[in-house]
């Protein structure tokens, strides 16, 4: 039997790469997390000739990298075409002892890029959207060079859990996430060291749950689940949201909650080779909070 939250690839691609125009104007929680990955390097000891974004979007968070790691030639990878076209538009040109960074549109469970031909992989909100964490993982660890560094931040299982919630049983409304601890075992699976897992909770808020479906809709985070309704919402289920979201209302406002996993991880001294073992360390962070 299929499983009803598998992605469905082909809707995903279409609607972020619809979504790219407007998309910098809703990612809100996407800014925040960003900067908060970016704070972290400051306690890494790195020097990468090669950086991958994957699922870079609209290049944001390789062209901070790139001005971090001076030295660095980038690796913009993602499904939409749209993003990286945004994305192009970030490097019009590029300090002349820094190449401009290689487009290439691909699915991270699937990339076409050589083994060991990277030194950091960094990923933004991204992994969610791919269907196997293992085969993500496995294919982050084959990239990488002996040494190299991962780092990404996904979803938690409580993201959208108002929503979740609101639209009640029967399709799926909102997609699966992956726990934290899940992610860590998957990463010792996939042969990394030292992987350090931590957990914020970001909470956005809005007036109207059309207000919340809207900012999704506008970062292209569309219910791309195949056990989704495949016809358009009635007025009975959008009546049926708005009520069921009024009991989470607080303070006059509608929050959406997001649950980030902030990973990073080494390849270790050794070549790619088959997953291995290693311990993993989690850690918890204080909650965020933001209005819409």
């Amino acid at each position: 039997m299929q499983d009803v939250y598998q992605i469905d690839k082909t809707r995903m691609r279409q609607s972020f790469h619809r979504a790219a125009k407007q998309y910098d104007a809703a990612a809100i929680l996407q800014r925040q997390v960003r900067e908060e990955m970016l704070s972290r390097l400051d306690v890494v000891k790195l020097a990468p000739a090669v950086i991958l974004d994957a699922g870079c979007g609209t290049g944001h968070g390789l062209h901070a990298l790139l001005k971090h790691f001076k030295q660095a030639r980038g690796v913009a990878l993602d499904i939409a075409e749209g993003m990286l076209a945004r994305t192009k538009t970030l490097f019009p040109w590029y300090r002349f002892w820094q190449a401009k960074p290689q487009m290439v549109c691909a699915d991270i469970e699937a990339m076409p890029l050589a083994t060991a031909s990277v030194d950091m992989v960094w990923s933004n909100l991204a992994v969610q959207w791919c269907n196997d964490m293992d085969t993500v993982l496995q294919e982050f660890r084959r990239v990488l060079k002996p040494n190299g560094l991962l780092m990404f931040a996904t979803l938690g299982p409580d993201t959208l859990k108002e929503l979740r919630a609101a639209s009640g049983h029967g399709h799926t409304h909102v997609s699966r996430f992956i726990d934290m601890h899940d992610i860590g075992d998957a990463l010792t699976r996939a042969g990394f060291s030292a992987p350090v897992l931590d957990v914020m909770h970001y909470t956005l808020t809005y007036d109207t749950v059309e207000s919340v479906m809207r900012d999704l809709k506008a970062i292209g985070a569309h219910n791309a689940t195949v056990g989704r309704a495949k016809g358009l919402s009635g007025r009975g289920f959008l009546q049926q949201l708005r009520q069921g979201y009024e009991a989470f209302r607080h303070q006059g406002k509608l929050p959406a909650t997001y649950e980030v996993v902030f990973v990073h991880a080494w390849t270790g001294s050794q070549p790619y080779t088959a997953p291995g073992t290693s311990p993993v360390q989690f850690m918890s962070r204080k909650p965020a909070t933001q209005g819409a």
